[in-house]
């Protein structure tokens, strides 16, 4: 999570929105890929950290299926991306801060443990929440200031 959080410094530090993604295999601990948002610089709607970073783990190992690896991101994922994370079957989800615009992981919709889809993860929330949550407020506090 301490390189999530870095990653959405950099995010800021380019005018987007503070959010850092890293996915790596849980088991050995190996990073796969990592990103920021970019939906700006991109403009592109889906240029969410936690997308870019499932997208290029999955062409690193050179699969689509992620069962064995472990999303670290700084926010809840939105519906978007935890569609995505349910699709690309991510074995653990660990976020740091709540999202209550947009969560879909426990804010406002529990996606990634519902049932009713074809796979559920395990889900850790609120790791270094408080310093994920900082960043945010800081970020849009300049933006509006």
């Amino acid at each position: 999570m301490r390189r999530a959080l870095d990653l959405a410094r950099r995010a800021a530090a380019i005018g987007e929105v503070p959010v850092g993604a890293v996915v790596y295999e849980t088991e050995s601990g190996r990073i796969l890929a990592e990103a920021f948002n970019l939906r700006e610089r991109d403009a592109d709607p889906s240029a969410h950290a936690e997308f870019l970073a499932i997208r290029e783990a999955c062409r690193v190992i050179g699969d689509w299926r992620l069962n064995h690896c472990s999303l670290a991101v700084t926010l809840e994922p939105c519906p978007m991306c935890a569609g995505l994370i349910v699709n690309a079957r991510v074995g653990r989800v660990i976020y740091g801060a709540n999202d209550p615009k947009a969560g879909a992981v426990r804010t406002l919709y529990t996606l990634l443990e519902d049932d009713r889809l074809n796979h559920a993860c395990e889900v850790r929330a609120g790791l270094l929440a408080e310093e994920s949550a900082a960043l945010l407020r800081a970020f849009f506090r300049d933006l509006r200031g």
